[in-house]
């Protein structure tokens, strides 16, 4: 694909201090969530590949339970960087409340209903009734923290959609470090507490998770005030905007998730210690792709800020710029897990046969970072611009279309082992990149109303 000299453009130093001032504070609570992941994976990894596999089919399937109120964060974001944009102060948080009260109409039954099914489910996705002793208590766990999950998303586009990114910086560390501290004590059983192994994990990040929205409550009420929080719910046009832009978001995440509980599945199908593999390069790539998201998050409010001022143009130029920023740091930051990665495996993995199973997917994934990173961020600005409904459609085509028929039918002929499978996946991903960057290029996504 041929691009223009515009899309080819490195930001100045003014826009590249503008996107670090936003960016920064966001990439340090994805780093927090890097820690957390990685943490959790260390601890969890002490008990064995049975307990690693539970934690990260359980963890994917309470993703995919709640992927749907997920899209509230897009549909918040967009909404109250639009609004930013055309300095409507006063109706800034309205979208916050209307996603809020979303959060918990849903989430909460829907969360008792699957906490009863659990014993159910699992199975379904693994077969092996030692991962499922581990996994099922672990995901009930995990369930009962979906409403402040959800709420939590509708705060983070709130925050991030009106230049307040520090907020949920702030936040999340603090979430990520009682999450640690909690389930480090429940899994191993100090000060006299049962040592509960999996099920603390999951206490532990679901206890985190709703003092995190604790804080973000107290916080709004600080100073979101002035921007209706808690003085109203979005009204006739702006509340079927707002459905319009979270639920084709809510959709593809559900599918993607789906999708990710799809793919532990029928690696679970080809060995234990593939899925066992797979569950940490799954975090690892976390590492690299998650400072990428909080780019992709920047350009989305930068994106969307820009058209409320009427000015599709430079929001069209910080798409480019935000993208080639973040694939560049993204890229470098993945640059030890090429030439180191027995170190980087064997923090997580005792079992060298193991290691030696997930090195080289390790080192392609970790090389394909900076593409697949381009298309993250544009994803994340054509959604800033309200284009959720092509996000979706791309996002589902190519996962479900695509990669997971070829990976369920050459895994099952015998044709594919762990390499072959990332390699699968690294290809569908450049692909998907790809058309991302001909709708941002198209540039369609500038005449939408939001």
């Amino acid at each position: 694909m041929q691009l223009s000299v515009s899309a080819l453009s490195f930001p100045n130093p003014e826009r590249r201090k503008q996107i670090f001032l936003l960016a920064l504070p966001i990439i340090g609570g994805m780093a927090s969530q890097n820690v957390l992941n990685l943490v959790d994976t260390a601890m969890v990894g002490s008990l064995g590949n049975q307990a690693l596999a539970a934690t990260g089919i359980g963890g994917f399937a309470n993703w995919m339970a709640m992927a749907f109120l997920t899209g509230l964060s897009a549909g918040v974001q967009a909404m109250a960087a639009r609004r930013m944009g055309e300095k409507k102060e006063g109706e800034m948080a309205i979208p916050l409340n209307g996603g809020l009260l979303l959060a918990a109409l849903i989430a909460i039954p829907w969360s008792i209903l699957l906490f009863f099914l659990a014993p159910l489910i699992f199975p379904l996705l693994n077969p092996d009734p030692g991962v499922a002793a581990h996994g099922v208590p672990y995901l009930q766990s995990r369930l009962v923290g979906m409403a402040a999950v959800a709420m939590n998303f509708s705060f983070r586009g709130y925050w991030n959609g009106i230049n307040y990114s520090g907020v949920y910086m702030r936040t999340l560390i603090v979430m990520h470090i009682a999450d640690i501290v909690i389930s480090y004590i429940l899994i191993y059983g100090l000060f006299g507490l049962p040592a509960l192994g999996t099920v603390g994990a999951g206490i532990g990040t679901t206890l985190g998770t709703y003092i995190g929205t604790s804080l973000y409550f107290i916080e709004a009420l600080k100073v979101a005030r002035k921007n209706g929080f808690l003085k109203g719910i979005p009204q006739g046009e702006t509340l079927l905007t707002m459905l319009r832009l979270s639920i084709p978001a809510g959709i593809q995440q559900l599918f993607f998730s789906a999708g990710m509980t799809a793919f532990f599945w029928i690696v679970g199908r080809v060995g234990t210690a593939e899925l066992a593999a797979s569950n940490v390069l799954i975090n690892l790539l976390l590492v690299a792709i998650l400072p990428g998201m909080a780019f992709g998050m920047t350009c989305a409010s930068l994106v969307g800020q820009a058209l409320g001022r009427k000015d599709p143009q430079d929001a069209k130029r910080w798409g480019w710029e935000v993208s080639w920023l973040a694939s560049l740091c993204v890229g470098l930051l993945a640059l030890p897990a090429v030439f180191l990665p027995d170190l980087v495996l064997g923090l997580f993995l005792h079992d060298p046969a193991t290691v030696a199973l997930a090195r080289l997917p390790l080192q392609m994934v970790a090389l394909s970072m900076a593409l697949d990173t381009l298309g993250s961020v544009l994803m994340q600005a054509l959604l800033g611009a309200g284009d959720s409904k092509r996000v979706m459609l791309v996002s589902i085509v190519f996962q479900w279309g695509i990669y997971l028929p070829a990976l369920f039918v050459l895994t099952q002929m015998g044709w594919l082992g762990l390499t072959g499978i990332w390699l699968l996946q690294m290809g569908y991903r450049a692909l998907q990149t790809i058309v991302f960057t001909g709708l941002w290029k198209q540039g369609k996504w500038q005449s939408i109303k939001v």
